[in-house]
């Protein structure tokens, strides 16, 4: 089932940055490519919770900020250690300036 909630303006994110998003109890990172697509996944790494929105971003990839861990956040695809299990990802629509994420 679909749930999508507002979750920024589109020009509160930069390209090729990252932004928080909390919603319900749940943490979210909202991404801007390069190209200017968005994306989100969770908002921890999965290596030892790390919020990955105080991290770098660069191109397609996601570093955290605790070790360094790497994922591409438009797949979560974990690239290598320390962190080992992929991010959750979510669907990413715009609609009049906004992002919207469906985290059902």
């Amino acid at each position: 089932m679909s749930d999508w909630v507002r979750a920024c303006a589109i020009d509160d994110i930069e390209p090729e940055d990252v932004i928080r998003f909390d919603h319900d109890g749940r943490t979210f990172a909202i991404y801007r490519s390069p190209d200017n697509e968005f994306h989100a996944t969770d908002g921890y790494c999965t290596h030892e919770e790390a919020h990955l929105a105080e991290g770098m971003v660069f191109d397609d990839v996601i570093m955290c900020p605790k070790h360094n861990g790497r994922f591409h956040y438009k797949t979560g695809e974990a690239l290598g250690a320390p962190v080992l299990d992929d991010l959750a990802v979510y669907p990413v629509r715009i609609d009049n300036g906004s992002v919207y994420v469906d985290i059902g």
